[in-house]
């Protein structure tokens, strides 16, 4: 597979001052006045032809600095960079525009920053203008658009310009559910192309959607990189983490999709249809998830939650007692039983389901016990009910003639 970036070693070091006077005192007496912050420390990574290559991490990781030195808008301290083809930034918003001129003068502004040429500007500029769905905003001036506009039009300007390279940075959550989705549809038609995207979002939908693979960033470092679903466990684990001021939270020895404190711990996960375990199910079935815990401490208020996942590991449902105001008190060394029953209202597929016990409404809060693909199951078609898509709704259907007079002043 042809590499398209190699990314070498590449280190960024910014430097922060107390005050202004201390860049002087630098200067002119050799002498050190600041401190080091590594916002980029010793990364080495590849990107392929046709590859979609997905960056999370917390807030402060170096995902945005490593987008930055990747694109050529800053240069690192140390470490090469190696690319082939035109490579396209979508950074933060407003980059390459000028907030006077209109949108229309803008895509050749944009454009030619870019590096398109102004022939190549002329030959896509009714396409991008279309994708972007400005209509006659496209002659105001940038600044009276709003930060969802905006993203329309550098999206639409980056999208057209076919690059070797898109990069994307949170681009996408600024706009609406209808606009997001033609992006992601774009971006998927460019990757048939074989453009290569490298994409950042804490939208982990989107990233197991798009994401060929993940790297997983941590204060700079990158700590694991892999399969979207298996890099996505491993950040719940590092957020999860943050908020662990015992340093008591751990994997299970034998299992990456298990982690926790276990001072309280899941013991048994069954799905059962008329009381009796199953693995496949017609939709809208009467389930129950039954899952057993034990405590080894008393709690006094912990949340019991579960999450539906479907083949592509998109989360298609989750709750937990939190959220349903139910009351979960544990004592020291008992075990319980916790019933979910619910109508399995979902299409045709291959499903898991994972469980997490917790403190408060997530599991970064204080996470006793995660447990990722606890269990996978099947759903088959009712043929009293089929319907095309995700979700059983069962609508009720009427059809009724109108008077009439309606009928002949329609004709």
């Amino acid at each position: 597979m042809k590499a398209v970036l190699k990314v070498d070693n590449i280190t960024k070091i910014y430097k922060s001052y107390t005050n202004s006077s201390d860049r002087l005192k630098e200067i002119f007496f050799n002498t050190k006045a600041h401190q080091e912050f590594i916002a980029n420390d010793s990364l080495s990574f590849e990107l392929f032809e046709g590859e979609t290559l997905g960056i999370i991490g917390a807030n402060g990781a170096g995902k945005s600095t490593i987008l930055k030195i990747v694109a050529g808008v800053i240069a690192p301290t140390s470490g090469t960079i190696h690319k082939s083809g035109r490579v396209t930034a979508l950074l933060e918003l407003g980059t390459g525009f000028n907030q006077e001129m209109s949108g229309y003068d803008n895509i050749f502004l944009n454009g030619t920053l870019i590096g398109m040429t102004h022939k190549e500007i002329e030959q896509k500029l009714d396409q991008i203008i279309n994708f972007s769905e400005l209509g006659h905003y496209i002659n105001q001036p940038i600044k009276t658009y709003s930060s969802g506009m905006s993203m329309r039009l550098a999206f639409s300007i980056a999208i057209f310009s076919h690059p070797a390279i898109l990069i994307v940075d949170e681009a996408l959550s600024v706009g609406d559910a209808h606009f997001s989705a033609k992006c992601i549809n774009a971006l998927k038609k460019r990757k048939e192309q074989k453009m290569s995207i490298i994409y950042v979002s804490h939208d982990l939908n989107s990233l197991k959607v798009l994401c060929d693979r993940i790297l997983l960033l941590d204060r700079g470092k990158l700590i694991f990189q892999g399969e979207p679903e298996e890099v996505i466990n491993h950040y719940n684990f590092l957020i999860a983490k943050l908020n662990d001021a015992n340093e008591s939270l751990n994997y299970q020895s034998d299992s990456q999709n298990v982690f926790g404190t276990f001072e309280a711990t899941i013991q048994k996960v069954l799905l059962k249809k008329q009381n009796q375990i199953a693995q496949v199910f017609d939709t809208g079935d009467k389930v129950s998830l039954e899952v057993e815990i034990h405590s080894k401490i008393d709690i006094e208020s912990a949340t019991l939650g579960f999450h539906i996942k479907d083949k592509y590991s998109q989360d298609i449902y989750g709750t937990n007692t939190h959220l349903q105001k139910i009351s979960l008190h544990l004592q020291k060394n008992r075990t319980y039983l916790c019933k979910f029953e619910f109508e399995l209202n979902i299409g045709v597929g291959n499903y898991s389901l994972g469980v997490a016990l917790h403190q408060g409404l997530w599991h970064t809060d204080r996470c006793f016990h995660w447990y990722e693909n606890a269990l996978s199951f099947d759903v088959v078609s009712n043929k009293d009910n089929s319907f095309i898509g995700l979700c059983r709704l069962t609508p009720t259907i009427k059809i009724q003639p109108l008077p009439k007079e309606r009928t002949d002043a329609i004709s």
